[in-house]
């Protein structure tokens, strides 16, 4: 009798019992979620690592390793930085938008509200915390968001460049990704924190939805225009603002491919979809793969995406 093999092809060849899966940090509450599920349904046992997603993809393209699941807060990572050496292909499958969580003891927290966040953050003695932009996403798309609030858009502004100045001379960066900001509010040694609503969400901490103009999320050419105008620049390159969207890929130097093509597959359908939107990101549905790598795409993840040849306000 047949099995498949890591291409899904029928021959002799079963699959491999366990895959590596490199990820960024705001992928943790889903990949982990997602694990124990995915093990019982497939008979394989799944190693994960967390850390930034540029740090994720140096993993592969720096550091010579290989995983069967590349998963980055940032598609745009894997399309200018892993491919076409060490990959074909990429999916989008997820999106999310940035916040600020504080403690119901942290400074102006009986005050702050979605018009006055910038006023309350920029008083004298409060810290802000971020992750750090050369290593996560997380990172500079918090200093992005503090930018585009002095940035013109359709005629108006959040605040002037005094108060952005202001907001960086507050900020901090304590830790490498966003995983560990939690803590670190909690104990009080942040008071704001600048990361993903997704972990705002789930944090049990209270939090503020920030605007659009500045919060990332809106994935139209009109705001897309807008985000592009806020730039960082890191010791692992400058970044550009764009709409967020995560994405997924198998590297080429993957040891079980197929395995990481169940993992995308999986994400790309129930019951991933519905982990994602659970934990407070929001799937895409169907997942999007650029056109121009359709032959290179696995079949089981084509079968379930939609092959775009551009990708509108994401083609940045």
């Amino acid at each position: 009798m047949s099995t498949a093999t890591e291409t899904g092809t029928p021959t002799a060849t079963p699959m491999s019992d366990s895959m590596t899966i490199f990820h960024a940090g705001s992928l943790a509450p889903p990949f982990s979620e997602a694990e124990p599920q995915f093990e019982d349904e497939y008979d394989v046992d799944v190693n994960r690592e967390a850390k930034g997603s540029v740090a994720s993809t140096q993993k592969i393209t720096q550091q010579g390793r290989s995983a069967d699941v590349l998963g980055v807060s940032d598609f745009r990572l894997i399309r200018n930085r892993v491919l076409p050496e060490y990959g074909d292909w990429y999916a989008i499958f997820t999106t999310n938008s940035m916040s600020i969580q504080y403690r119901e003891d942290s400074p102006g927290a009986d005050e702050i509200s979605a018009d006055n966040w910038w006023e309350v953050l920029t008083r004298d003695g409060v810290t802000i915390g971020h992750s750090d932009p050369a290593v996560d996403p997380g990172g500079y798309r918090a200093v992005m968001s503090q930018q585009l609030g002095a940035i013109e858009f359709n005629g108006e502004r959040l605040y002037d460049d005094a108060t952005y100045q202001a907001l960086r001379e507050n900020s901090t960066v304590p830790t490498g990704t966003e995983t560990n900001l939690e803590g670190q509010l909690e104990s009080g040694e942040l008071d704001y924190v600048f990361y993903y609503q997704s972990i705002s969400a789930n944090s049990g901490l209270p939090y503020i939805d920030l605007q659009p103009e500045v919060d990332l999320s809106q994935a139209t050419s009109e705001y897309a225009k807008h985000y592009a105008k806020a730039e960082v620049e890191t010791g692992s390159g400058t970044f550009t603002g764009a709409p967020i969207a995560y994405g997924l890929t198998v590297p080429s130097v993957a040891e079980a491919p197929g395995r990481g093509a169940q993992w995308v597959e999986y994400f790309a359908t129930e019951p991933g979809r519905q982990i994602l939107e659970d934990l407070g990101l929001v799937p895409v549905d169907p997942v999007v793969v650029p056109a121009a790598s359709e032959d290179a795409i696995p079949e089981r993840v084509m079968n379930v995406a939609s092959a775009q040849e551009t990708l509108g306000p994401l083609e940045l």
